[in-house]
């Protein structure tokens, strides 16, 4: 039953067969069992794809349920909640991956030494189920409501330049006057579209698209391309652009506009049955990333208040 919701949910019995760590023909003849089995075919097979048939997408529905309340009930039996094991897929965005998940993924492995964990580190959209993924996090608003999504926090975004940036061009004093300014842009990854700044106060909100000499999609490449001077920039005022900011390699400018806050989530298929391992990684990464909020909430020498703008889109 799992290796056919595996197929069905890939549509692809090689896929299935490597997201199972199974030889093709295993998974072919586990497949071919239970239709022999029910009586029933549940795939239409083509030498390009792999559907469900009628009766097919009925016994999915129902095999998912009970699949759920298999993995509880040998959680709750075997303590697996307490001991998860196997393997987990999860990408995070490159920064993420790089400066928090990394750095404290040992003592997430101590904790379940069964466990292996396979981390992906991009900016790029991923499909979850058909590229094999149990788990993701990224930041902006969810708009797909096939993913279940928990809430780790939510950034300040600041507006910033370098020093040697603001002494060529002036520090601009209102969003009026940004349009003699360059900006360091950062565009999505998924649609290549270059993301407007945005300025909110007393009820007074801009959206102002300006002209870059150089642009990313890669959060440590954005960073990167303000610290050498090539523009203005509005940065998710993570732990390294508070670190910049109070070494004075970033200074914040416009700090008496919100530029608005982007919201973080860890995120995972909505119909797939949470195993243990997925749980155990989520509630993980809720409370590292309540402890890094915190931290930035209340660290020592941080220029600028906190508000409570609006959120921001998805980047």
């Amino acid at each position: 039953m799992q290796t056919f919701a595996r197929v069905a949910e890939l549509g692809s019995f090689t896929g299935a067969a490597k997201s199972l760590q199974l030889p093709n023909a295993s998974v072919s003849l586990r497949v071919a069992q239970l239709e022999e089995h029910l009586g029933v075919k549940l795939l239409s097979r083509t030498t390009r794809r792999v559907s469900l048939t009628e009766d097919g997408a009925a016994y999915l529905a129902e095999a998912q349920r009970l699949l759920q309340a298999l993995e509880d009930l040998e959680a709750r039996t075997a303590g697996a909640v307490r001991s998860p094991r196997g393997r987990l897929r999860v990408d995070v965005p490159a920064v993420a991956g790089r400066h928090v998940l990394a750095p404290a993924l040992p003592a997430f492995l101590m904790q379940y030494p069964e466990m292996t964990v396979e981390l992906g580190s991009s900016d790029r959209p991923v499909d979850l189920v058909p590229e094999g993924v149990d788990c993701v996090i990224r930041g902006g608003l969810v708009h797909d409501d096939q993913l279940v999504a928990r809430s780790l926090g939510a950034f300040e975004v600041v507006t910033c330049a370098s020093p040697a940036y603001l002494a060529r061009h002036g520090t601009p004093r209102s969003p009026e006057e940004l349009s003699r300014h360059l900006a360091v842009n950062f565009f999505s990854a998924k649609t290549g579209r270059v993301f407007d700044f945005e300025f909110e106060r007393d009820g007074r909100r801009f959206e102002i698209a300006l002209a870059h000499r150089a642009a990313a999609n890669d959060a440590d490449a954005h960073v990167a391309l303000a610290l050498a001077g090539l523009g203005l920039a509005q940065c998710p005022r993570t732990r390294i652009i508070a670190e910049h900011i109070a070494a004075g390699r970033l200074v914040p400018v416009l700090a008496d506009w919100s530029a608005g806050r982007l919201p973080l989530y860890v995120m995972y298929p909505r119909n797939r049955h949470l195993s243990a391992r997925v749980r155990a990684f989520v509630d993980w990464v809720v409370e590292l990333y309540a402890a890094k909020f915190e931290q930035l909430e209340t660290g020592a020498g941080l220029p600028g208040k906190r508000t409570s703008p609006r959120p921001r889109a998805r980047r």
